[in-house]
């Protein structure tokens, strides 16, 4: 009897040695998934912030892309409107855009311009004359801004920055008083296109960094050219497209299809009739 009661005694201290290691190892495990919890919520915390911070680091680099663009501007399109420019004057709306411009200079005063006939223009390049005429039935608002530039001197003494040479694109491209790329008049403004445009030799069109970015660059066509109907066409090249052909034929300074011409060219004044 004895023995009987000494193992029932055995067998309970060794039940109650399991059951405290089975309370031990399960309140461990509740602090283990407490620390876990903790973790993964500062984790989601770190991981809004930095979302909510790269978003506005992606949008700068995605509009630094854009300028990247073919015949890109540079001239991020502006979001935001500036209360001191009336933009609803007229048909045409040159509100500020986020990029100073590169060469002080004031939007078109004029915001309903003419909408028919043409107007006469001559770039005074240092390689030669070359003379255009330019849209306004078709695209009033690009060609009342180009003429307010060339009134204002904006283009006067600016480098033609990039040339391009392949067999489906032949440009020279104009326009940006700091011969980066990305410099502007401080101003964009809407595409007039109709989905038709075609960039044959003795085009003249403007270059962009996306829809509605238009600014103050533009391209000059030499030969017929590949693009997508994103540019507008605001004027033709009525004179000195040998000129054009000229400083395509000499090539890039790196020998590429792409690149400032090797012989730098530079706008000395525009005049318009």
């Amino acid at each position: 009897m004895s023995n009987n009661r000494q193992r029932r005694d055995a067998a309970k201290r060794k039940l109650q040695r399991q059951v405290e290691r089975r309370d031990k190892r399960a309140s461990a495990l509740r602090q283990r998934l407490l620390v876990i919890g903790v973790v993964a919520a500062v984790l989601v915390v770190v991981g809004v912030v930095w979302f909510a911070t790269s978003g506005k680091d992606d949008t700068a680099a995605d509009s630094g892309a854009a300028a990247a663009d073919t015949f890109g501007d540079g001239v991020a399109e502006d979001t935001t409107e500036d209360p001191s420019v009336d933009v609803t004057a007229g048909p045409c709306e040159y509100p500020a855009s986020p990029q100073p411009a590169a060469k002080q200079v004031d939007p078109p005063a004029d915001t309903a311009p003419p909408t028919s006939g043409t107007v006469d223009a001559t770039l005074h390049l240092s390689a030669g004359d070359v003379t255009v005429a330019l849209d306004r039935t078709r695209t009033p608002c690009t060609t009342n801004s180009f003429v307010s530039l060339v009134e204002q001197g904006y283009y006067d003494d600016v480098v033609c920055h990039r040339l391009t040479t392949s067999a489906s694109l032949s440009v020279l491209q104009c326009g940006d008083p700091s011969g980066t790329g990305a410099g502007g008049p401080g101003y964009s403004f809407a595409d007039e296109l109709d989905g038709s445009e075609t960039y044959g030799a003795g085009t003249l069109a403007m270059a962009n960094a996306g829809p509605d970015t238009n600014g103050s660059q533009f391209f000059l066509v030499y030969a017929d050219s590949q693009l997508s109907p994103d540019y507008t066409v605001f004027g033709h090249i009525t004179g000195g497209l040998d000129v054009l052909e000229a400083i395509g034929a000499a090539g890039t300074d790196n020998g590429g299809t792409d690149g400032a011409p090797v012989e730098p060219v530079t706008i000395g004044s525009v005049t318009v009739a």
